[in-house]
């Protein structure tokens, strides 16, 4: 009885460890390839659940069924107008032949690798197919932020600045999905899209990009400037204007009223005069006497002199 109960205790831990042993899960962001011996054993497990396999012999292999990134190697290309710029990409993509996938290139790393070397030639190729403007913009709508610099390189073919869009940057990125996707399907991959992150010139184009910048840039000030300056002397012979204006009319008003101050006084005073003549010719000829002549003065006096008729009195007396 009691080797029973044992016999029965190793079955049941048997039957357990062969029930763990053979099940396994899949989750929503999983689908499965079971194997035996490095041979796919039926369909692919693509919904999520509890699964089982025959342990020990079969092995479930595990991939990713969301969306997946590739993030290229930035590189250097010329484009069609032999402007040399570097390139950096990226794309998204998926599995959704497991098997062929497996069976082709087995793991992720190796996929990766297949991307590079199907991506890398068909953006190379798209670029270098055409202009550099074709890379930048997608539409011939006029642009309002600073002017287009014109920059060409050493072996740049002399070409009007002037280019018509024809392909644009988006339909590039769809010419190098349609060359890539047909390569990668016998793969179990499919290419949803690629992009272009970052377009940059090289280090030699640059330099040349960053001077020309710089000086449209310096002009630009400088014209600033100079219309400043212009609109500051303009303000300044104004205001010149105006104050000689300004000071012509004052001199004007104050000879006016200085005039007429005198014109008044005169009035007064030949009114006074004229009521003694005699007094105001002893005055005024006393005021000359004091401003012609000084303390040591000599005079030669005629006595018919009327000017020193009032100096000769007073001397006779």
């Amino acid at each position: 009885m009691k080797t029973q109960f044992i016999i029965l205790i190793i079955i049941v831990a048997l039957g357990c460890m062969g029930f763990v042993s053979s099940a396994f899960v899949v989750d929503e962001t999983q689908q499965v390839v079971v194997t035996q011996f490095n041979k796919v054993v039926g369909e692919p497990i693509t919904e999520p659940g509890l699964n089982f396999r025959v342990p020990f012999i079969q092995q479930p292999n595990y991939f990713l069924k969301n969306i997946q990134e590739w993030d290229g190697e930035p590189g250097q290309i010329p484009t069609l107008d032999k402007t040399y710029i570097w390139l950096d990409t990226f794309a998204r993509w998926r599995i959704v032949d497991p098997i062929a996938f497996f069976e082709t290139v087995t793991e992720r790393n190796r996929a990766l690798n297949r991307l590079d070397d199907i991506i890398n030639p068909a953006v190379r190729n798209a670029v270098t197919s055409h202009h550099l403007i074709e890379t930048v913009r997608n539409s011939n709508r006029k642009m309002t932020t600073l002017d287009q610099v014109e920059i060409v390189d050493e072996n740049t073919k002399d070409e009007s600045s002037e280019h018509t869009i024809q392909t644009g940057r988006e339909r590039l990125s769809e010419e190098i999905l349609k060359a890539s996707q047909p390569k990668l399907e016998k793969f179990g991959i499919e290419l949803i899209d690629v992009k272009i992150k970052r377009v940059n010139y090289v280090q030699k184009v640059r330099e040349s990009v960053y001077g020309r910048m710089v000086a449209e840039r310096n002009q630009m000030a400088e014209k600033i400037r100079s219309e400043g300056r212009g609109e500051a002397f303009r303000i300044e012979g104004d205001k010149e204007k105006d104050l000689k204006l300004i000071q012509s009319d004052a001199y004007r008003r104050a000879q006016e009223i200085k005039g007429k101050a005198d014109a008044e006084a005169t009035t007064i005073y030949a009114e006074a005069y004229n009521m003694d003549p005699e007094y105001y010719s002893f005055t005024k000829a006393m005021e000359v006497y004091q401003t012609s002549l000084g303390a040591k003065s000599k005079a030669v006096l005629s006595t018919d002199s009327e000017f020193l008729r009032y100096l000769k009195d007073f001397t006779s007396k």
